[in-house]
């Protein structure tokens, strides 16, 4: 046996002593588990989410974007034409003939069979020129007298063609003053046309191309010396320029 009179060593055996803020008699709190099933504090979000505004937000940034796009698009396609310049082809009636011409006033028609050669030029550098749907018509005055189809093609750079457009015309109807006129300018000698053209022009340089416009030409008074009796003639005072608007 141990000896009464040696001092105690060790802890106290249990039970421990309870204190006043531990029930369960240690002398230290135990850790809570990092999950229970405590109320926690209810934090509202101090910016609530607004839907129309984030639309609204949206829709300023995507309008935007918009408008950037398209000022570069453009300044783009700016640069481009100012590189390129592009321009329209130059018209010239360099030949006419008239063959069976005919008037007569009781029914008021006419007959006959013109060939108008033209010159096209492409003043382009850098730019080629296709010529589409090109279809050309011959008045007298404003009296419409014939129309025909020219076949598409296309101009290099820098180049002159040479196109020749002919029209025919058989007992077409005209009225008694345009008969009367054209009668007139027969004993005179000369009888002027009005040549047409109209079509689609495309502009192309390598992978660039423009969008086709519209090709209109108008070549005024072309004089034909036909002699009162003839039925035939051709064209006088030289090579006539026209006038091409797009």
């Amino acid at each position: 046996m141990g000896d009464p009179s040696r001092p105690v060593t060790g802890y106290p055996a249990p039970p421990y002593p309870q204190t006043s803020n531990n029930p369960n008699g240690y002398p230290f709190q135990p850790p809570q588990p990092p999950y229970d099933n405590r109320p926690h504090p209810n934090y509202a979000h101090p910016y609530p989410f607004n839907a129309s505004a984030a639309r609204a937000t949206f829709l300023r940034r995507f309008i935007a974007a918009m408008i950037a796009f398209f000022i570069a698009f453009g300044s783009v396609l700016f640069i481009i034409w100012l590189v390129l310049r592009p321009r329209v082809p130059d018209f010239r009636v360099d030949s006419v003939s008239l063959t069976n011409f005919n008037v007569s006033a009781s029914p008021p028609a006419i007959s006959g069979n013109w060939a108008v050669g033209f010159s096209i030029y492409n003043p382009n550098k850098k730019m080629r020129l296709i010529y589409d749907e090109m279809v050309s018509s011959i008045y007298y005055k404003s009296e419409f007298l014939s129309q025909t189809r020219i076949p598409p093609f296309v101009q290099g750079k820098k180049n002159q063609t040479a196109v020749t457009a002919t029209y025919s015309a058989t007992n077409s109807y005209m009225n008694g003053g345009s008969v009367s006129s054209i009668s007139g300018d027969r004993t005179r000698g000369t009888v002027s046309f009005d040549v047409r053209v109209g079509g689609r022009i495309g502009f192309r340089s390598g992978w660039w191309r423009m969008r086709r416009r519209l090709l209109r030409v108008l070549c005024e008074n072309v004089a034909v010396g036909v002699s009162s009796g003839g039925g035939s003639g051709k064209m006088v005072g030289g090579a006539r320029d026209c006038r091409v608007v797009t």
